[in-house]
């Protein structure tokens, strides 16, 4: 099996986008910075597919990103497409941890794995609040299809 078809089997939310020249360094490989930003497109197509943006408006309860790490395996170049898995780890009653992980097509392989920690976050009182229970609902249907 294909790394790609392993993150498609095991991530119930992945991206595909390619790698732009503009993401080059002067090293010729993706500056690290840049695989923040493809993690933040797997962290908001994950928010989309739970339904967090309509939950919010409902309970003004949004999410906060409290932390972010990522360990780089192997350098991605321009041109490739990219795969990008983001799945739940833990699951509290404030917060919940993530996943994620890139593939690159032209390597089969995953060249990062990185980690989130999302808390619930009530922007209107400037405090951190229970995640809603329809969300908790959302996660663990969005997760029990992988």
């Amino acid at each position: 099996m294909s790394a790609k078809e392993e993150l498609f089997r095991a991530f119930p939310v992945v991206v595909t986008q390619n790698v732009v020249w503009g993401d080059m360094d002067a090293y010729e490989h993706v500056n690290n910075v840049v695989y923040f930003r493809y993690f933040e497109n797997g962290r908001l197509e994950y928010f989309r597919r739970i339904g967090w943006f309509q939950i919010e408006e409902a309970t003004k309860v949004g999410p906060i990103l409290a932390s972010t790490q990522a360990r780089f395996r192997r350098a991605l170049t321009y041109p490739d497409t990219i795969h990008i898995g983001t799945r739940l780890v833990e699951l509290k009653d404030d917060r919940f941890s993530i996943e994620h992980n890139i593939v690159s097509e032209a390597q089969d392989t995953v060249v990062t794995i990185g980690d989130g920690l999302i808390v619930g976050y009530n922007h209107h009182l400037g405090a951190k609040a229970a995640l809603p229970a329809a969300l908790v609902a959302a996660i663990k249907a969005l997760e029990a299809r992988s």
